[in-house]
């Protein structure tokens, strides 16, 4: 229960989507004696602290603290003067570029809501982000405007670009003119400040990614960014002034916005963004910058590694952070081998903030483990099978992770069922299946909607595929159930060869010979499907729900399977 007489999550179901308390009126504007805490204060702390220091390399561009700051609040006036101000939310569609902390940190400084919206993403996504959050205006990267204006027209949404001067759009009774919200920045004067917000008011929207339908709206207010920012600062990522963060995440993804972005800024260090990773380029600006930290997904690791094995340099990294999904064991050794720094691995969700638990220096770490909770935060594993109450399990066992601490969202925008079945007795229900050892560390089994049930035996896919990523032709693999008439369901290994590798009936019966070797025989694949490339999200998981379809769909066999074996 909090201080209000009820918990985040209820009181932002009970006001659909809005929430209240002491200090905001419900406006926006405190009440006598009510706490205020901005978001922005991140940024603005920083500049008035380290104002010549670097904050943002973009390409050519080096942007100090105290020139961020500044154009943050020219943004901020040019949005005020469009009537954004506090409870409005705002799409916030740019790459990966000095635009997005601009427009980022305008949007918290007016005591408006951000939305994130991803820059890969179609219209009809685009549209349904901006029609569920109630965006009342969008802020777009001018290469991303193909896409955006009809979904920001369907949703009835004004688009101010960034990254190039006003553009006009069509012709005659079509013709459309998107003011250049950089341009006329430049020409504003600063706001004052930031508006001040209660800690529960919501400061950024993020959308999950929509694995199981569409993606909904997790409320992250200004509490949940200050305190997991600061917290994840100092443990897990122990960033300070001198750290140097590759920054290839995009900004609009909550590992590279908070983790990222958000630490950086709070400790004063230089983030050199990447507008899209490739692994060649990401080496290249490493060694130019001088980056000593690295935060990525595990696809960025396999591309390092590859890339690295053609050139014989290396930049001088401090230590790496991976996240968004299991690295296998073997990755992480050969990794830390190959660019002499080690690999710290971790687990969040976007409900989350998104830290929950990571190995961390005050600790010895335990690869393969995602290693303990954060300060303030507390998970325990709950038995899977009971949906209304927590039953705490002992350690060794496996079952669902459950969350509570300052990290967890105030709820699913305007979605009340989704937001009461998320949480039981103050814990979130976090969807993944888990346990803790004795000393605390937690390991991640799967997904709890990812289980494959074959014969009666519960099989975990990820088990199976770090067993199939240390055979020497595998570069990546996802494992899926697929409906067997006799078990129920069948294990499927989904591979993509290593270069060079021939994907035919021979390397199939290599990765079968392989899986009764090294696997059990009741969770060992059965059925091997050749691809050119998995199904990935925005975050770099691995698309299940789609790959199961697309097996479905075909029989077994996508458009790119080059061999099947059973």
């Amino acid at each position: 229960m909090s201080a209000y007489g009820n918990s985040p999550a209820e009181r932002f179901t009970a006001n659909s989507g809005t929430l209240t308390g002491p200090s905001t009126g419900g406006g926006g504007t405190p009440w006598a004696g009510g706490a205020t805490l901005s978001a922005a204060t991140i940024l603005s702390d920083s500049a008035g602290r380290w104002p010549k220091r670097t904050a943002v390399v973009a390409g050519p561009e080096r942007i100090t603290y105290g020139s961020l700051w500044h154009s943050a609040l020219r943004y901020a006036a040019v949005l005020r003067e469009r009537g954004i101000g506090p409870g409005d939310r705002i799409g916030l569609m740019v790459t990966n570029s000095s635009h997005f902390p601009m427009a980022y940190f305008a949007i918290l400084v007016l005591g408006a809501t951000a939305v994130p919206v991803n820059v890969l993403l179609k219209a009809d996504d685009i549209a349904h982000i901006l029609r569920h959050s109630k965006a009342r205006a969008l802020v777009c990267s001018a290469e991303s405007l193909e896409e955006a204006e009809a979904a920001a027209d369907a949703a009835g949404a004004p688009v101010l670009t960034v990254g190039a001067p006003a553009l006009t759009v069509g012709a005659g009774d079509d013709r459309r003119r998107y003011p250049a919200l950089d341009e006329l920045a430049a020409a504003a004067g600063p706001v004052a400040g930031p508006v001040p917000r209660a800690p529960d008011d919501i400061a950024v929207i993020l959308y999950t990614s929509g694995t199981t339908g569409r993606p909904k709206g997790a409320a992250i207010t200004h509490l949940n960014l200050v305190m997991n920012i600061g917290t994840t600062m100092l443990s897990p990522f122990g960033m300070s002034a001198g750290d140097v963060l590759l920054g290839c995440l995009p900004l609009s993804h909550t590992f590279g916005q908070i983790c990222g972005m958000g630490t950086s800024f709070r400790a004063g260090a230089t983030m050199v963004l990447m507008r899209r990773f490739t692994a060649e380029g990401a080496l290249d600006l490493m060694e130019t910058e001088g980056c000593t930290v690295l935060m990525g997904v595990p696809t960025m690791y396999f591309a390092l590694l590859e890339a690295a094995s053609r050139r014989p340099a290396r930049p001088r990294l401090d230590r790496a952070y991976s996240g968004g999904s299991a690295l296998p064991a073997h990755t992480l050794a050969e990794f830390e081998a190959t660019f002499g720094c080690p690999v710290y691995e971790g687990y969040g969700l976007t409900e989350t903030s998104p830290c929950v638990a990571y190995n961390q220096r005050d600790w010895p770490r335990k690869p393969g483990t995602v290693g303990k909770p954060i300060w303030g935060v507390e998970v325990a594993i709950a038995r899977s099978t009971v949906e209304d109450a927590i039953e705490p399990l002992p350690a060794g066992e496996v079952g669902e992770i459950v969350v509570r601490g300052h990290n967890l969202m105030a709820g699913y925008v305007d979605d009340p069922r989704a937001t009461a079945t998320a949480f039981t007795d103050g814990w979130f229900r976090t969807g993944d299946l888990g346990l803790l050892d004795d000393e605390g560390y937690l390991t991640i089994v799967d997904r709890k909607k990812d289980v494959i049930l074959r014969g009666g035996y519960n099989v975990y896919p990820r088990e199976v595929e770090d067993a199939l990523l240390r055979h020497p032709a595998v570069a990546r693999v996802a494992v899926v159930g697929v409906p067997d008439p006799v078990h129920g369901q069948e294990v499927c290994a989904v591979v993509v060869p290593r270069d060079g590798r021939t994907p035919d009936a021979a390397l199939a019966d290599s990765l079968v010979a392989w899986g009764e070797r090294h696997i059990a025989a009741y969770r060992r694949p059965r059925r091997v499907v050749f691809l050119d490339r998995l199904p990935l999200g925005s975050s770099g998981k691995v698309l299940k729900k789609e790959l199961t379809a697309l097996l479905q769909s075909t029989d077994g066999a996508g458009p790119d399977t080059r061999a099947t074996a059973t």
